[in-house]
């Protein structure tokens, strides 16, 4: 375009080369006005960038149009403070006061409208203009906001359209819905709320055997002069989903099999999310794959066997893991861990370890199969260790082999263990308990039932060790050994489900019991790393970490035969400036006790204190200081996670 202009005036310039030259530069310097640096000059040029000068020739900074001042309750005040529209133009240094005249007469509406949102349908609000020329801006919008009465709901109905409004089978899920609907009547009607009452009504109803739900139509009808909301949804379910078949996209080791028999989701099943979510998390925690995302595909037109699309990414076949840590029981920690994901000739995964720490060192391999059909794997463990173990120092070894299965919530295990035990250090005494070896099989089951295992609110577990075995040292002789574990979590006080601020300000306590008991003749030479010891950062808090433990003939502290643990623990959010932060602090009482009689463990070791914890990105990262009553001492005890 720029060369066809000055084509076609080339012809009458022909003969005034001055004033062609003259055109050419005057276009030329019009275009630079468009380059981006120009334009960022001329927006710097502007009236509102630009310095204006004082009465004593100084520079100062061109004042705001206008300010806005709320007065009102808080709420109100924030909200308009944030969203009201007049907020856009405060910035105009240039604008009139009839201009402003006329935006306010908008701002009365936009405000109202802003807070009907909040239940207020009827304000009574003042807009006053006023002149400030003595302050950085020439004028004042005063708005005062009486919110009046906030709107309350008096009425609530829930309708179902499709599948599930005739299906017998949906008679729970439907009255589960309208039960837990989070906006019933006496409740106060808010824009939020609304929107969150519909959405968690729908999300129960996709999350199972609906997956492709939607809210169908819903209305508000608000009576202004009463104060009062009727509110209706109706929800649309679509066809009701079963589980397909499992179909594993970006698979080469493993093929389909594999993650079929891993991720066990149940085929012919009504739709369950949650189970789909447990499938995915069962491929995750494999460690055959670095990513794992699994879908119904509602597109197939089958629902009544829609396919689950499991993309993967598999995992490298070898990988070597190098970690630090510290821990206040054990001090610092580095470690190395080799995974083989696919050994030759067996097939299986190898996890092999090498840890070392300030009073324990452990070498050990573990080798898993694929699970079966019926999800169970076989397994295999080796290890060699050298820990403090009261106030001797133990080498030991052990060897495992058996099956495994984690369905769920719920962990199994029975399998056949050797066991042996050396007291070792240069300052051995000559009473010191001799070496002992055992066999022994063993079954395992635990079960975690909390609303999160890494950081949990609420909710209980319970862990459970039954073996029965011989001893291979001394006399052979029977043995029995029990364990069990239980933690309880439990909120306290009242709060509506759907009551996410409440819910996060709310104060918990959380319990903790162990006991531990081996039956056997006083002769039985039994491995002390199948009996007990206690004290330390998860167990008796006040003292050094398995330091609680029964008194041989030379005075030193051993493992014994039963043991018995409890604790009390009170957790309370930390609140600031009335937001919720992530540090809670705690006060607990921990007693617990070991020994080689049964009634022995009525004089229990105490100890008391309290903590800060720190909800990190990686766990709750939990320091506590506890007095140790027998001992008379303080103690820090750092630890990260919680383990169940």
């Amino acid at each position: 375009m720029f060369w066809e202009v000055l084509s076609s005036m080339a012809g009458p310039l022909a003969g005034r080369p001055s004033r062609l030259v003259a055109i050419v530069l005057a276009v030329l310097l019009g275009g630079c006005s468009m380059l981006p640096w120009q334009s960022k000059q001329a927006e710097d040029d502007t009236p509102s960038a630009l310095s204006t000068a004082g009465d004593n020739g100084t520079e100062a900074k061109a004042r705001t149009g206008f300010t806005v001042t709320v007065e009102g309750p808080d709420e109100a005040r924030e909200l308009l403070d944030k969203h009201l529209e007049l907020q856009r133009y405060r910035r105009l240094d240039d604008i009139g006061a009839a201009e402003l005249s006329r935006l306010m007469v908008a701002a009365e509406a936009n405000a109202r409208e802003l807070l009907g949102t909040l239940g207020y349908f009827t304000p009574h609000l003042v807009l006053e203009l006023r002149d400030t020329p003595a302050a950085k801006t020439p004028h004042d919008v005063l708005i005062r906001v009486d919110p009046g009465p906030r709107t309350k709901v008096v009425k609530t109905q829930v309708d179902f359209a499709g599948a599930i409004a005739s299906d017998a089978a949906a008679d729970e899920q439907r009255e589960r819905i309208r039960s837990g609907w989070s906006l019933g009547p006496g409740r106060e009607f808010t824009q939020q709320g609304w929107d969150n009452a519909k959405t968690l009504g729908l999300r129960a109803m996709t999350a199972k055997r609906f997956p492709t739900g939607s809210v169908q139509s819903s209305r508000a009808d608000i009576d202004a002069d009463t104060a009062t909301a009727r509110l209706a949804v109706t929800y649309q379910s679509g066809p009701a989903y079963r589980f397909g078949p499992l179909v594993v996209r970006g698979a080469e080791r493993y093929g389909v099999v594999g993650p079929s028999r891993i991720a066990r989701l149940p085929t012919g099943e009504p739709y369950d999310q949650q189970k789909l979510l447990d499938a995915q998390e069962r491929l995750a925690s494999s460690g055959y794959y670095d990513s794992v995302f699994l879908t119904l595909d509602t597109s197939a037109g089958n629902p009544e066997f829609a396919p689950v699309i499991a993309q993967v990414r598999e995992a490298q076949m070898q990988k070597v893991v190098l970690g630090v840590g510290f821990t206040t029981d054990s001090g610092p920690r580095v470690s190395v861990d080799h995974i083989y994901n696919q050994m030759p000739l067996l097939g299986w995964r190898a996890v092999s370890k090498l840890s070392i720490e300030r009073d324990t060192k452990l070498l050990n391999t573990t080798w898993t199969g694929l699970p079966g059909e019926d999800g169970w794997k076989w397994g295999s463990l080796a290890q060699l260790k050298r820990e403090q173990s009261g106030t001797y120092d133990v080498d030991s070894g052990r060897l495992r082999w058996g099956r495994s299965k984690s369905e769920g919530r719920i962990d199994r295990a029975l399998f056949l263990q050797y066991d042996y035990a050396v007291p070792s250090g240069s300052d051995l005494p000559a009473t010191a308990e001799p070496a002992a070896s055992a066999v022994s099989a063993n079954w395992n089951w635990t079960g975690r039932y909390f609303d999160d295992n890494a950081n949990p609110r609420r909710g209980w577990g319970l862990a459970l060790e039954l073996g029965a075995g011989y001893t291979l040292s001394g006399q052979r002789l029977p043995f029995t050994r029990m364990y069990g574990r239980w933690m309880g979590v439990y909120p306290l006080g009242r709060v509506a489900e759907g009551d996410a601020p409440a819910l996060a300000r709310q104060s918990r306590i959380a319990l903790r019991a162990e006991l531990g008991a081996i039956t056997a003749k006083e002769a039985a030479q039994i491995p002390s790393t199948l009996r007990f010891l206690t004290g330390g950062d998860t167990t008796v808090r006040g003292y050094a970490y398995q330091k609680i433990g029964t008194v041989d003939a030379s005075g030193a502290t051993v493992a014994g035969r039963y043991l018995a643990v409890l604790s009390a623990e009170w957790q309370r959010p930390i609140v600031w400036n009335g937001q919720v932060t992530p540090f809670e602090s705690a006060v607990f009482v921990d007693a617990g006790n070991v020994a080689d009689k049964a009634r022995e463990l009525s004089k229990p070791k105490v100890g008391v204190g309290a903590g800060l914890r720190w909800r990190s990105p990686v766990g709750p990262l939990q320091a506590d200081v506890a007095y140790g009553v027998d001992v008379r001492k303080f103690r820090l005890h750092l630890r990260l996670g919680v383990t169940f």
